[in-house]
């Protein structure tokens, strides 16, 4: 297997990309500055993120939201720092703040000239009279440290700073209200040491210019825009904890750093300096750093921030795939889904190794957890699908790095998948043996991928036998004879369910319409709603062998009514319970999420199958350039998750999604290696 990243393997022409960069049209905008957000992470779960202009609109906006429980149990405990710049006499508030009552205190969105990605390291410059100040905010990798820089440079004389820091020790998902919480702060070399409450973990504030002074004034009410919009609670208080004062040269600069770790590097070159060549290894790995675009460039780094740490008894470097950002951790489903993109198409194969071996220690009665709960250390299992996705995860690594040995561990586990299919698992979840298909459901449990729930309303049940959980399971049988052939195993009872399969899989083909049912031998009995599963029955390495005119006919009919420029509709518009807005609360929302919203990780089946059907790599590529184009609103330097139904396709749901930047960039590696063997 090949090493991880390393400084000692970096051309020194590597770059990083330089995709996202404002000016005054967007920064001085602020419902622009305010919709754009930024992301940092650390490896192990953790992260921070914002806006662009500095207000705080989400419960998870924060400069330091720790992972206590890596890579789950993220707290939020250094909300953001409040700067104001003292310059010729003149004072420059650089924060912006929204209060509940529509007030808004801070102009700092009056002095942002520019916001800049250097990487994932977002980059503000201020400017204020004659001086420019950038500030720059990243994270160490494998620990919950966050680093604050501020550099001067350009003025006629010094400028002094005087920086609050506003603080808090919530969950992530929660908001607080101004509690009587035994706040301490202690001494510590170089700031001080920061307690919530009596055993709370402590984080240290620190710095290594100025003088940190202690505070304790509660700041109420501030008024989040995000969770108001989702039908949330949305006031939240935060603590000023400290302030710093200090002042600048032209040229200096200074840290201030926020960590759970009592000595982090307080040394601000070689902190920065490891950030960036960090991330440049990676670009020189993906092997991108030539020929790709700026944007897939940008997408490698983004893939990066998914890959998290997981140990295992038995695994100590396991690792996993969050699922998205802000509050997504990590799902069986999505991370099969997204594990070829994020790791074989960036050159990563090392990671995607414990990755299958960690989720293999979940195996239980022929399934993969469909999420790791917070709480406790006990799985869900409610998922028909994340162990199918398995199969094609393995296949995809196997095929690219040849390594049998592994292989050969994890198969007699896949065998006992198979088994547990055939006689029954959880859920009703059974192969029927008249027709070959997989038979999946039960009242009050969502198993499919669409698996909205609320409360006790399962918004699209789809009891019965799935078009999307047949055509992986003909898949699965199929990658089983592979492997068979790759261990001299014997193929044939895999065979020949797959033969089965492929001939009961016939029955989804609707003639009358020209496309697939949705699902067959429901309650309801066969479900012709136009939906986008049915393209994984083209679109799959080892799809069921429905007809070239009928692979035509699904693509074709899911372009004319499903495509949209940034992924594909869950439901036609022509369906009477098709909702083309994803808004309101919980319920309207969810009520939303599977039909008629917009999937941008959806694109990549469609391409595969556009791709099959028409042979054409670089007409099928351009389905992905909207998406490229994406980099630059949402979160910048990545992709969402979801986008309403309607133009103009608002991004909404998490800001950054795994499977979304893993589909782009399997996506677009397979069509240019498509290219590449027609043009030899």
């Amino acid at each position: 297997m090949t090493s991880s990243p390393s400084t000692n393997q970096l051309e020194p022409s590597a770059a990083l990309p330089k995709v996202v960069q404002f000016g005054r049209d967007i920064c001085g905008d602020r419902p622009q500055s305010t919709q754009r957000e930024w992301l940092i992470t650390n490896g192990i779960g953790g992260y921070g993120c914002g806006t662009l202009s500095g207000i705080l609109t989400r419960c998870y906006h924060g400069l330091l939201v720790a992972t206590l429980k890596p890579p789950l149990g993220r707290t939020l405990l250094l909300t953001k720092l409040a700067e104001t710049v003292q310059c010729q006499g003149v004072s420059y508030p650089l924060n912006c703040d929204y209060w509940s009552g529509g007030t808004t205190t801070g102009y700092g969105d009056r002095h942002l000239e520019s916001f800049r990605l250097e990487g994932t390291t977002p980059v503000w410059s201020y400017a204020c009279a004659d001086a420019l100040i950038e500030k720059r905010i990243w994270m160490q990798p494998g620990e919950n440290t966050t680093y604050i820089q501020y550099k001067l440079c350009r003025a006629a004389q010094p400028v002094s700073l005087a920086i609050k820091a506003i603080a808090n020790h919530r969950d992530q998902h929660s908001v607080t209200s101004r509690s009587d919480q035994s706040w301490q702060t202690r001494s510590h070399p170089r700031g001080l040491k920061i307690e919530s409450f009596t055993g709370a973990t402590p984080f240290y504030l620190l710095c290594s210019k100025g003088q940190l002074r202690p505070n304790h004034k509660w700041y109420q009410h501030y008024f989040l825009t995000k969770e108001k919009d989702r039908g949330l609670t949305h006031l939240d208080d935060n603590i000023h904890i400290a302030t710093l004062t200090t002042s600048l040269s032209p040229g200096q600069s200074f840290i201030i750093v926020a960590s759970t770790q009592p000595s982090p590097n307080l040394n601000e070159q070689t902190a920065l300096a490891d950030r960036e060549q960090y991330e440049k290894d990676l670009l020189h790995r993906s092997k991108n750093t030539q020929s790709a675009p700026a944007p897939i460039q940008q997408l490698v780094l983004a893939a990066d921030q998914f890959i998290v740490n997981r140990a295992t008894p038995d695994t100590p470097n396991g690792k996993t795939i969050i699922a998205g950002y802000p509050w997504f951790g990590d799902w069986g489903r999505d991370t099969m889904i997204a594990l070829p993109g994020l790791t074989l198409t960036t050159h990563r194969p090392e990671i995607a190794r414990p990755i299958l071996r960690t989720f293999a220690r979940y195996l239980s009665q022929g399934m993969l957890p469909n999420a790791f709960p917070e709480a406790n250390d006990i799985p869900g299992y409610n998922t028909v699908d994340a162990i199918l996705w398995y199969f094609e995860a393995i296949r995809a690594y196997v095929e690219t790095t040849e390594d049998i040995e592994l292989l050969e561990e994890l198969f007699p586990a896949l065998q006992e998948v198979i088994n547990w299919h055939i006689k029954g698992t959880r859920y009703n979840i059974k192969l029927d043996e008249r027709d070959g298909l997989i038979y999946a459901g039960q009242p009050g449990v969502q198993l499919t991928w669409m698996d909205a729930k609320v409360d006790n309303w399962v918004v699209t049940p789809r009891i019965g036998k799935p078009i999307e959980i047949s055509a992986l399971w003909h898949n699965a049988l199929r990658c089983m004879v592979q492997f068979c052939d790759r261990l001299n195993q014997p193929k044939s009872p895999y065979a020949e369910l797959a033969n089965q399969t492929a001939t009961g899989f016939k029955r989804f083909w609707n003639a009358e319409l020209g496309y697939c049912y949705d699902l067959l031998d429901g309650p309801n009995e066969d479900d012709p709603a136009l939906r986008p599963n049915q393209l994984f029955a083209v679109s799959l390495a080892y799809a069921p062998p429905l007809s070239k005119q009928q692979q035509q006919a699904i693509v074709d009919t899911c372009a004319a009514h499903l495509l949209t420029s940034h992924g594909v509709r869950s439901l036609s518009p022509n369906h009477p319970d098709y909702v083309g807005k994803y808004q309101g609360d919980r319920t309207q929302r969810d009520g939303a999420y599977h039909q008629g919203t917009v999937w941008s990780w959806l694109i990549g089946p469609f391409v595969q199958a556009h791709l099959k059907v028409y042979e054409n790599p670089e007409l099928s590529r351009t389905f992905l350039t909207p998406l490229l184009d994406h980099v630059q609103s949402g979160c910048v330097g990545t992709l969402s998750e979801i986008f309403d139904g309607e133009a103009p396709f608002p991004p909404q749901g998490a800001f950054a999604q795994a499977w979304s930047v893993a589909e782009v960039l399997r996506l677009w590696h397979l069509t240019k290696e498509t290219k590449a063997i027609e043009e030899q």
